[in-house]
């Protein structure tokens, strides 16, 4: 745990913002004291396509933060998404030593559960343990202190493209940051949004990001499944830019203030004013056309959801149902679609919990910001860049492909 005082930064790179949340470390909790936010340019489908812009971004999500918190901002916590990322569980089986569990021999079980095999190309970014067995009995959540000569982990292990987080870490090096860890996007929402009861009866959180809607499930308080999925808000917004024939910031700004999940909400008589491409006047067009154009895109999305859901074969264990949260579930009428298309309960998830300015984070924009701080806070006292520490390695992976290299040719 963070200690008292201590500053925590958050820093959301997603495809359509750059957010950056600031927290300090209270007696009672966590205090907002900073917020920054900016228009990401550099980003496709949460992945770094641009570094340069991506830079740019963050520097002026960082510079607001740290005017509003009234401290420089050195190191930060980041979130990573992208279709690259996968995930799948996986035992370890360790011998105890002494007869007595120790922190070290959870430590010994968690690197032997993440010792499998994986493509050189890809790393595992975290390995969460969902339960331990100790000899026989099984369903216990911390076996530090307990007698035994075997100790099993189940552990949900998450694996990502080396290059995209490397990627990651290089725009806020760039900017002159350390990052102190980097940490799948659902997982940091799940930090403030879901309630413990939620998670120990068993819920899916649904981040419906700008580029991808990722997904985290939850059963008996541990993470059994993640995933993500390639399409998100910034489909909307494509699709109301074509079906209205306007710009796409025009098309972002109706989406936020005229859109809707359902055209059942929408009064056939409402007008709305649409801005027009090549310097045309706008035009009067009927808001239900809008809430045509979003019904079936945001059908798409919760039917992936679902499906995904069915697939991992949890769906009838998610008691809780759904939660919801990111910048698109602001549309009006969307927990009443998802429930519809899903048919499980589903709320808005928003970020709680937090003290000082928390006025400004209750908003589903900032859930995978303020996640992050509080992932920051737990583990603060386990701060390592995973991709700093695995970067040793690249010398010696290097050096035995060269050698095989040699070996065939000569």
């Amino acid at each position: 745990m963070a200690k008292q005082g201590e500053i925590i930064v958050g820093l959301d790179i997603g495809t359509t913002k750059v957010a950056a949340v600031v927290g300090e470390v209270a007696e009672d909790g966590i205090d907002v004291i900073g917020i920054g936010s900016h228009p990401s340019a550099g980003l496709h489908k949460g992945v770094v396509v641009n570094i340069d812009a991506t830079c740019q971004s963050i520097t002026k999500a960082i510079d607001e933060a740290e005017q509003m918190a009234g401290c420089d901002i050195s190191t930060v916590f980041a979130g990573i998404a992208g279709g690259h990322i996968n995930s799948f569980n996986n035992n370890g089986i360790v011998a105890v030593k002494n007869r007595e569990i120790t922190p070290e021999d959870i430590d010994r079980v968690l690197e032997q559960a993440k010792a499998v095999a994986i493509p050189l190309d890809r790393e595992v970014i975290h390995a969460i343990p969902q339960g331990y067995v100790v000899d026989d009995q099984d369903g216990i959540r911390n076996p530090i202190g307990m007698s035994g000569v075997r100790l099993e982990a189940k552990v949900h292990i998450v694996t990502g493209a080396v290059t995209s987080a490397q990627n990651i870490v290089k725009c806020a090096q760039r900017c002159g940051l350390n990052v102190a860890d980097i940490v799948l996007e659902q997982i940091a929402s799940a930090e403030s949004v879901l309630h413990e009861d939620e998670k120990e009866l068993g819920v899916a959180l649904i981040d419906i990001g700008g580029g991808t809607t990722d997904l985290v499930v939850y059963v008996d308080g541990a993470v059994v499944h993640t995933s993500v999925i390639s399409v998100g808000g910034q489909h909307l917004t494509n699709d109301i830019a074509l079906g209205l024939r306007t710009p796409k910031a025009e098309a972002e700004r109706i989406k936020q203030r005229s859109g809707s999940a359902l055209v059942r909400l929408v009064d056939p008589d409402e007008q709305m004013e649409v801005p027009s491409v090549g310097g045309r006047p706008p035009t009067q067009q009927p808001r239900q056309v809008l809430a045509h154009i979003i019904e079936p895109r945001v059908e798409e999305i919760f039917s992936l959801v679902h499906r995904a859901i069915c697939d991992t074969g949890y769906a009838d264990l998610l008691a809780s149902g759904l939660v919801i949260t990111g910048g698109t579930t602001l549309l009006e009428g969307i927990t009443e679609a998802a429930e519809q298309i899903t048919g499980m309960p589903v709320r808005r998830g928003l970020p709680y919990g937090f003290g000082g300015m928390r006025d400004m984070v209750e908003s589903p924009v900032f859930a995978t910001g303020a996640g992050l701080v509080n992932y920051g806070s737990r583990f603060a006292s386990e701060r390592k860049s995973i991709f700093k520490v695995r970067e040793d390695r690249v010398f010696d992976k290097v050096f035995g492909r060269m050698t095989e290299w040699f070996r065939e040719v000569f």
